[in-house]
């Protein structure tokens, strides 16, 4: 039982690859997924918000039609880290994914951490596409003439560029209609939720084809001329030239969160090895030509400095004339439908990430507390439903996806660092994948993912040093209200500093049982 034991330093305590690979163990799922399947699953995470919202803002305030070329690098950054989070789920396929890698490999506070940064990648990203989606349903339902007052899907800070600085200014209203969205959301995972492969199959159908109508439509509306100057040129800061290029890419490396999910299948792959990284770089290549094609439609049809705002699809999809109102509603239905799938995958994997670290004694109880009748973690639902709605509510995409990108680049960066650990103190261990390029594959995957971090961060210092400290404020304060969460209840409370082990409890997944769902194979049921 030795090997079983905590290793480290407290502050570095190590789950031990013996226990983890225990846990898998007792999670009983059947190998039945194919490359195809891994394939589809991806594509179906991946294209969300970040191609139906993000697109427009990144083209109108960063790169313009040079766009394409941003979809590229940020493509690139994430298949290096995607064959890190390959390799990783080939020999620990568990349900905390990133979180128990790092609790693995690195310690315990950078399992916090993890853990920290993944509620930027699924909580704050849901508030991000309940932005979105709140842009969708206005347009949409100002096709059948109701307006809604503007108020009430404004959120309560403002963001513009000036000079390639992002500003923001607040009292314009409160965005109640994605916190509506949300609220409902969180409803339903409260009453219990199992997405079928049926469902899930559909889904994707609904929002490949919304967007290939889109580029099969859009393509005769487009007007050469607004693709030029490709790349528009430099108005200082972070605004248009090749800083712009990369400054973009940084923002909508947000249309890729998701493609990690593909990952976690490891434990239902038939062939771990070869099927992994097919599944991972097959969706992120099919995704990211389906970006740029969209992406030159986009900037084609409309001046790219239009498109800022949450609906840039459906904005394009106006230009077209009232003769294709009828085109425009089923464009905008087709988006609705699939930011909403995408608000309750992100929500429901920030309730199991907390539902896990919960278990693991680093926060409270209640988030891993189970409703009598549903056998959902009903509390934590709730509590993390209503802070995505007031996020939404109070929060422009502008500031969310940024710190979602933020987020998501530096947890990408902690999985390759994992990977070279791993290699380095345990290189005898079994892999039934092993990530191509020796150690410089995750040594690229960290180098690309602090180029996708640091436009970010110096558009955060930016702005504070031209007077506007709402940003850093915000990213400072997550991070000051992470640490004292740690410092006053993780540390103590720790079950794995306590000696004590870990069981799944009552059956209810983790976050990377969430494939387990989509495609009907497990025994679990949120």
């Amino acid at each position: 039982m030795d090997a079983m034991r905590p290793r480290g330093p407290r502050l570095l305590i190590r789950k031990s690859i013996e226990q983890v690979q225990f846990e898998c163990g007792n999670q009983h799922l059947k190998r039945t997924l194919g490359p195809v399947n891994l394939v589809f699953f991806g594509i179906g995470c991946i294209i969300g918000a970040g191609i139906y919202v993000m697109t427009g803002n990144a083209a109108a305030d960063y790169a313009g039609p040079a766009v394409m070329l941003s979809f590229v690098i940020a493509g690139l950054a994430c298949a290096f880290a995607g064959f890190c989070y390959a390799e990783l789920a080939s020999c620990m396929p568990v349900a905390g994914s990133a979180y128990t890698y790092s609790y693995t490999t690195l310690g315990e506070v950078f399992a916090w951490i993890m853990g920290w940064l993944l509620v930027l990648e699924y909580g704050v990203a849901a508030a991000t596409v309940a932005a979105g989606w709140s842009g969708n349903v206005t347009s949409l339902l100002g096709n059948f003439g109701v307006h809604l007052p503007a108020f009430t899907t404004t959120a309560f800070l403002q963001a513009s560029s000036v000079h390639g600085i992002t500003e923001f200014t607040g009292g314009h209203g409160l965005n109640l209609l994605g916190a509506a969205g949300i609220m409902a959301i969180t409803l339903l995972l409260v009453l219990g939720v199992s997405e079928s492969a049926k469902v899930n199959n559909v889904i994707v159908v609904v929002k490949v084809g919304v967007l290939l109508a889109f580029i099969a439509v859009g393509i005769f509306f487009i007007h050469p001329a607004n693709w030029h100057p490709f790349i528009p040129k430099s108005e200082g800061g972070l605004k248009y030239g090749t800083a712009g290029i990369f400054r973009a890419a940084s923002t909508i490396f947000f249309a890729y969160v998701g493609f990690e999910a593909v990952s976690t299948a490891a434990a239902e792959a038939k062939n771990p090895a070869r099927d992994m990284p097919i599944g991972i770089l097959g969706s992120l290549f099919v995704c990211t030509l389906l970006y740029i094609v969209v992406a030159a439609v986009l900037t084609g049809m409309v001046p790219f400095r239009k498109l800022g705002g949450p609906a840039p699809i459906a904005l394009a999809v106006n230009y077209m004339g009232p003769a294709y109102d009828w085109f425009a509603v089923c464009i905008k239905i087709g988006a609705v439908a699939g930011l909403t799938s995408v608000m309750l995958i992100l929500t429901y994997g920030q309730t199991r990430i907390f539902f896990s670290m919960a278990r693991d004694g680093l926060l409270p109880k209640m988030f891993s507390t189970l409703h009598p009748r549903f056998r959902t973690p009903w509390i934590g639902t709730l509590l993390l439903g209503s802070a995505i709605a007031v996020a939404t509510a109070l929060l422009p995409i502008d500031i969310l996806g940024n710190l979602v990108s933020l987020g998501t680049a530096v947890a990408f960066a902690i999985v390759c660092i994992s990977v070279l650990w791993l290699r380095a103190k345990a290189p005898d261990m079994h892999r039934p994948y092993t990530a191509p390029g020796g150690i410089w594959t995750p040594i690229l995957g960290i180098i690309g993912s602090l180029v996708m971090a640091a436009p970010l961060l110096a558009d955060i210092i930016l702005s504070a040093v031209h007077g506007d400290v709402i940003p850093a404020s915000i990213l400072g304060s997550y991070i000051a209200i992470g640490a004292v969460i740690y410092i006053g209840y993780g540390l103590r409370h720790s079950r794995l500093a306590q000696g004590l082990g870990q069981r799944d409890v009552d059956g209810i997944p983790g976050p990377g049982a969430l494939q387990a769902e989509l495609h009907g194979i497990g025994k679990d049921h949120a």
